[in-house]
C-alpha cells in the first residue's frame, strides 16, 4: 500500500520561508519521479515542482528562483524549500508519485 505523508505547512508572512517534507512508503521510491502540486481556493491543481529519478528538476515559472525541490532516496523523502513566499503561493500543497497522492498540507502566506 502506497502512502505519501506531507508535513511542514503553516502560516507565514510574505517574504518568509517554509520547508515541506513528504515521506513515501510502500513504493520503490528511487525509481519514480516525484512532484509537488498545489491547489489554491477556486483554482485547479497545478504542478509546482517536479524531480526525476535522476534528480533533474523542473518548476512552474511563478516559483523559479524561489522554490527548490530535492529528494533523499535513502530516506524515501522529497522536500520543497520555499523562500520569498508571496500571498499567491497560498494553497494546499500535495506530494505525488502519479497516480498516488498525499493528503495535502496547507500553506498560507499573509500580506
Amino acid at each position: 500500500q502506497v502512502q505519501l505523508v506531507e508535513s511542514g505547512g503553516g502560516l507565514v508572512q510574505a517574504g518568509g520561508s517554509l520547508r515541506l517534507s513528504c515521506a513515501a512508503s510502500g513504493i520503490i521510491f528511487s525509481i519514480n519521479a516525484m512532484g509537488w502540486f498545489r491547489q489554491a481556493p477556486g483554482k485547479q491543481r497545478e504542478l509546482v515542482a517536479g524531480i526525476s529519478r535522476s534528480g533533474r528538476t523542473n518548476y512552474v515559472d511563478s516559483v523559479k528562483g524561489r522554490f527548490t525541490i530535492s529528494r533523499d532516496n535513502g530516506k524515501n523523502m522529497v522536500y520543497l524549500q520555499m523562500n520569498s513566499l508571496k500571498p499567491e503561493d497560498t494553497g494546499v500543497y500535495y506530494c505525488s508519485i502519479i497516480p498516488y497522492w498525499g493528503q495535502g498540507t496547507q500553506v498560507t502566506v499573509s500580506s
